[in-house]
């Protein structure tokens, strides 16, 4: 199968707009006979905590209904990046579409300090099976945390795959630690980081996917919007 990460850049709180970026990336992916694209941590919005709570909707929100059709149409699962209200509080989350299927939502459950201020945590680790591949979602710092890790191999995950925003500093530590958890579980390691300024510091880009020895076989720059696929068959990357 062939499994997609984007790398976007936000137009802060502008989900309308956002949206219609989204749709021409997979539009993209879609022509490449992509199975799955993800995007970025909060994709939708911005990586603007402060502004969560005013934007917060939920997976069953109309605006997201152009997802669920390109989903049906083109037989693409994709998972975009949202804040989302529950009674409890506000979460960092990932809606997923799939085709002719019920909404998923997962939801990150490790935040960092100072994200606590704006959110909760999630409690429930989602497993994506798609084809030949169990696709364990991590969102942004959790990622980065042995104990997540390890619970999505425990699972059963084939391919690990984090959503993020992630300034230099962030990508380095990833950069560090990926390759690690890579060779241990002997499994790849794909992730979406956004570009552009997002609450108090640049999104470093540089979206990338590391392979089951460990090694990165895959790259984004630093500035510019695109696309990784990797088939896991193959082996192969496209960047575009």
């Amino acid at each position: 199968m062939k499994i997609c990460v984007a790398q976007t850049k936000s137009e802060i709180g502008n989900i309308k707009v956002n949206i219609e970026n989204h749709l021409r990336w997979i539009t993209r992916a879609v022509t490449e006979k992509t199975d799955l694209i993800v995007f970025p941590e909060l994709s939708l919005l911005g990586y603007e905590p402060k502004l969560a709570k005013a934007l917060a909707t939920d997976q069953n929100d109309l605006r997201l209904d152009v997802f669920q059709e390109m989903s049906n149409t083109n037989k693409i699962a994709i998972g975009v990046g949202l804040p989302t209200h529950s009674e409890a509080g506000i979460l960092i989350s990932m809606v997923i579409f799939q085709p002719h299927l019920p909404r998923q939502t997962y939801s990150k459950q490790i935040l960092h300090l100072d994200e606590k201020k704006y959110f909760i945590e999630g409690n429930k680790q989602t497993i994506l099976t798609l084809k030949d591949a169990k696709i364990a979602l991590a969102i942004c710092f959790e990622s980065l945390q042995p104990q997540h890790t390890a619970n999505a191999y425990a699972m059963g995950a084939t391919v690990y795959l984090a959503s993020v925003a992630k300034s230099q500093l962030g990508i380095e530590k990833a950069n560090a630690y990926f390759p690690k958890v890579a060779r241990k579980y002997s499994t790849p390691i794909l992730m979406a980081n956004s570009i552009g300024y997002c609450d108090d510091f640049q999104s470093a880009g540089q979206t990338s996917i590391w392979d089951a020895n460990g090694y990165r076989i895959g790259q984004l720059n630093s500035q510019s919007e695109g696309l990784l696929i990797y088939d896991t068959i193959s082996k192969s990357i496209l960047r575009i």
